[in-house]
């Protein structure tokens, strides 16, 4: 089992002149820099923040608040392969998106060990075992208290130490999620710290932004959850056009080229969609084949690709699904919002 990083405090001479209009602790709020405790919102922030992040193998485990160590075994529609390193969830993933309208399966094999959000490690030796598991991750979701994946501290962090009556004590350096969750889980009722601002931190993946305050904390977590919650849902739709899309036959209803009608390029053309993400266009002259593929991030995306030069490579580009149903799929290309498709169930 590893161990936990424990963190090394390095005790600086206070100089903090205090006067007598001083502010009061506020343990609630934590918006003073002086007043963070083991209470304050800021507290919660960063500790939810530096959790360890199980999320990245959500698609084997179905759970966000722990990953499963390797090596271990697993059946996955009806394969059963062992997963050596995080390299091989690729194959999970091949198996599972070998075919899109079928029904995924992933059956565990017991015991095995997981990490959890608090970097320990347990061993699960039963399926109910791992049931519970499941349902403490879902009631730490239910009360807010599970890991924040969309906002990633960069380090290295100094935070200020205080007594409780405000006066500075220390302040010492954190360098990872584990050493300052450690610092903001075990803090005892009459610790207090501020953050040295400004951090940096990386938002949904992609974007470093500056934080100033613990305000700015909370103002931007709610920020990326919002964003995080939108990129799921989009994940969600993308699932359901797959299912919409696969052994189904659409024609082109309308194409659009900066408001010109060339919908007749397309009129004979019955475009049939397997549920292997291979796509076949015909009009009784021509066969062309070709892929797809759908993806999502803030919006449902559906990528077309025909080979040969037809009028059908017109269509080889990334659209941007505004709109479907059962029966229509309104599309905009991604780069221009010149072109417009809409496709037709037959």
């Amino acid at each position: 089992m590893k161990k936990l990083k424990f963190i090394t405090s390095l005790v600086l001479a206070a100089t903090l002149t205090l006067t007598s209009c001083q502010d009061e602790i506020d343990s609630e709020s934590g918006l003073n820099p002086n007043t963070n405790s083991a209470n304050s919102t800021a507290t919660s922030n960063f500790e939810r923040t530096s959790m360890y992040d199980g999320s990245f193998d959500d698609f084997v485990d179905g759970i966000s608040c722990s990953s499963i160590m390797y090596p271990y075994t697993a059946t996955v529609n009806n394969q059963e392969i062992t997963l050596l390193s995080q390299l091989d969830l690729s194959l999970v993933l091949n198996i599972l998106g070998a075919i899109t309208n079928d029904e995924d399966t992933v059956i565990l094999h017991f015991p095995l060990t997981v990490q959890l959000s608090n970097y320990t490690e347990a061993t699960i030796n039963s399926q109910a075992e791992y049931n519970a598991l499941m349902d403490a991750c879902t009631e730490a979701e239910a009360n807010a208290e599970e890991a924040i994946n969309c906002l990633n501290i960069d380090y290295p962090v100094t935070i200020l130490t205080f007594d409780i009556n405000a006066e500075q004590t220390g302040s010492f350096v954190v360098e990872t999620d584990q050493a300052l969750y450690t610092y903001m889980s075990s803090m005892g009722d009459d610790e207090r710290y501020s953050i040295s601002y400004p951090i940096t931190a990386t938002i949904n993946g992609d974007s470093t932004i500056e934080i100033s305050s613990d305000a700015d904390l909370q103002t931007r977590i709610d920020e990326c959850t919002a964003t995080e919650k939108t990129m799921e849902e989009a994940e969600e739709d993308a699932k359901t056009l797959e299912e919409i899309l696969a052994d189904t036959s659409f024609k082109v209803e309308s194409f659009l080229v900066a408001g010109i009608d060339t919908t007749s390029d397309f009129v004979d053309y019955t475009i049939a969609f397997s549920n292997d993400l291979s796509v076949v266009a015909d009009n009784s002259l021509n066969t062309v084949n070709g892929s797809y593929m759908v993806d999502s991030e803030l919006e449902v995306m559906l990528e077309l690709s025909f080979l040969g030069n037809t009028s059908l490579n017109l269509l080889n580009k990334t659209w941007t699904v505004t709109n479907y149903d059962e029966n229509t799929i309104t599309l905009e290309s991604s780069t221009t919002s010149l072109l417009k498709l809409v496709l037709v169930k037959i």
